[in-house]
């Protein structure tokens, strides 16, 4: 995407608190009426990429591009260009007043007439679904209500960028799936350019066209959810989205595109197949993720080009869902569902063969500097 048909452009940005670098050459470029994820462990700059975009920071280095414009240091055209973003914080702050009030606020430093403002107020709120709310005192809104007043008081000044840092965060399952269905709704109906920090992987698969992971300060992939979550780029990377199975492998043949891997290791030598076309002798990482593993019982015939048996080290519940260790001379982590689970009797000790298909492995070349 080139930066001249960008929305937000982002070119080589660093910055720094003091001693401390926090973000890494950094360059992104978000379209018009995207919805973009920034994803990230706690403390890899999310935070800080989010206010340096809503000219709250200035960065060490680097540009940032505004509508194909470059951004000043200061001036009147840096303040017009921050009166068209609006930043929903992780924990909204609210004047001691009504719901009303609040949302209306900005509207007033605007100079907007009060008529004006009472048409906009009450139809954002209904939006929100908070119609009824505007007498209630802000300060004793629920998570969920408090979370919805803050997207009212930023969506009723119809920016063009809508900055979200981690949306539903502190909200229980309910609030944050409301959230996320106003979200969805929002940039469906408005085209409003979104830029959301999250920490919660499955949010960002759902709510966003393409997903930046940023670690350390350093984005180090951008790209649809499948290929964020399915192609990692890296270990790093990997781990991050939930490959536990990452496995060191050597490739010792590859035919038509269909690579042998001998495991480094364990006791015996155990092959994984994958489609690739890395050559033999290349190091590798074989990354499996857990919810494409299948296990069925020892008498069990799989026509699944890799097929373990191994015993059950351990299993965890939660939910629907049950994470199941197999020991198979190397480990494998499984996500089946409860009743799978239930169904094969699985416990600690109990004999099992995992099974999943060649394009169910990703390879990941090995740094040699490692």
């Amino acid at each position: 995407m080139s930066q001249s048909s960008s929305m937000i452009g982002i070119t080589g940005l660093t910055h720094s608190y003091g001693t401390r670098e926090v973000l890494k050459d950094v360059s992104l470029s978000i379209a018009r009426g995207e919805v973009f994820a920034l994803i990230g462990p706690t403390g890899a700059g999310k935070t800080t990429v989010l206010r340096i975009i809503d000219l709250l920071e200035t960065p060490t280095s680097g540009e940032i591009i505004f509508d194909g414009r470059p951004v000043p240091q200061s001036g009147r055209q840096r303040l017009e260009m921050r009166r068209r973003i609006s930043f929903i914080h992780q924990k909204p702050q609210f004047f001691d007043s009504s719901v009303y009030d609040n949302v209306a606020c900005g509207l007033r430093w605007r100079g907007e007439k009060e008529d004006v403002i009472s048409n906009k107020v009450r139809s954002i709120l209904e939006i929100v679904e908070l119609n009824g709310c505007d007498g209630r005192d802000a300060r004793t809104l629920s998570g969920g209500e408090a979370q919805r007043v803050a997207l009212a008081r930023a969506l009723v000044l119809e920016p063009e960028v809508l900055l979200l840092d981690e949306p539903t965060a502190n909200l229980d399952p309910v609030s944050g799936a409301k959230i996320e269905r106003l979200i969805q709704n929002i940039a469906g109906q408005h085209r409003t350019t979104m830029i959301m920090a999250t920490h919660d992987m499955s949010q960002g698969q759902q709510l966003a066209d393409r997903i930046g992971v940023l670690i350390e300060g350093r984005l180090v992939q951008t790209g649809d959810a499948t290929c964020v979550f399915r192609s990692p780029r890296s270990e790093e990377v990997a781990g991050f989205v939930g490959m536990e199975n990452i496995i060191e492998c050597i490739i010792v043949a590859n035919k038509d595109g269909i690579a042998t891997a001998a495991i480094a290791r364990g006791p015996e030598a155990l092959m994984i197949e994958a489609v690739s076309d890395h050559p033999k002798g290349k190091e590798v990482y074989a990354c499996i993720r857990p919810e494409d593993i299948t296990l069925a019982p020892v008498t069990h015939q799989s026509s699944a080009r890799n097929s373990f048996q191994g015993m059950v080290a351990n299993v965890a519940s939660s939910g629907p869902l049950s994470r199941v260790e197999v020991d198979c001379g190397f480990p494998l982590i499984a996500l089946v569902t409860r009743v799978s689970a239930d169904e094969l009797g699985l416990e600690m000790g109990l004999p099992v063969v995992a099974d999943f298909k060649a394009t169910a492995v990703h390879i990941i070349e090995r740094s040699t500097d490692r």
